[in-house]
């Protein structure tokens, strides 16, 4: 059986909230142009494969705040959660596991097989 945390709610909760701003970056990224300044299409397949790309009418401004806004939000909770004052409390192995284990803390556990519908 796998062994069990106790996280502090603060660590938790910037585990979760990092989750979150990296899915509404990746989502931000793949709605916008493929180039953040205006560029022209092209084709290329001169290399091992075929690399095409229509032409970008690149990325707004409000567009370029927003991405800064997000990778920054993320900056800073990735910092907060890898030096959070939880991890001294852990070694060597013990500590991966339990990063591991923070990082889906937020999934919901399947349930049981057999159990009662």
């Amino acid at each position: 059986m796998a062994a069990t945390y106790d996280f502090p709610s603060d660590l938790l909760a910037g585990q979760e909230e990092l989750h979150q701003v990296r899915a509404e970056l990746s989502a931000l990224l793949k709605r916008l142009p493929w180039s953040v300044e205006p560029l022209d299409g092209f084709s290329d397949d001169n290399g091992w494969r075929k690399v095409e790309r229509p032409a970008s009418p690149g990325w707004s401004a409000d567009e370029q705040a927003e991405v800064e806004k997000l990778r920054r939000r993320e900056h800073e909770l990735a910092v907060f959660v890898s030096t959070h004052r939880y991890w001294s409390e852990l070694t060597g192995s013990e500590r991966v596991a339990a990063r591991s284990e923070l990082k889906h803390a937020h999934e919901v556990p399947p349930e049981e097989p057999g159990g009662t519908s």
